[in-house]
């Protein structure tokens, strides 16, 4: 699954043209590296996202094309804030 829709789909970035914003700016890391919006996700990555001054650090736990609301924490887990 693409970076721009996992962060949609796991609802960490609300509309996927913004997910996708995010990755052309230069906002969010997979491992380390600066990755653009078509990056395919996996299980164990860790994806780092700055909004302004603020960064969030995440591991997937899972990668589901289609999840319900109530679970979609449950695709990954807050490494740090």
């Amino acid at each position: 699954m693409r970076i721009d829709k996992f962060l949609k789909v796991s609802r960490i970035i609300k509309r996927r043209t913004v997910a996708n914003d995010a990755c052309d700016a230069s906002h969010v890391k997979v491992n380390g590296k600066t990755v653009k919006a078509s990056y395919d996700v996996k299980e164990g990555d860790i994806i780092e996202i700055t909004f302004g001054e603020k960064s969030l650090k995440i591991k997937v736990t899972d990668v589901k094309e289609v999840i319900r609301k109530n679970d979609a924490t449950t695709l990954y887990e807050v490494v740090s804030e």
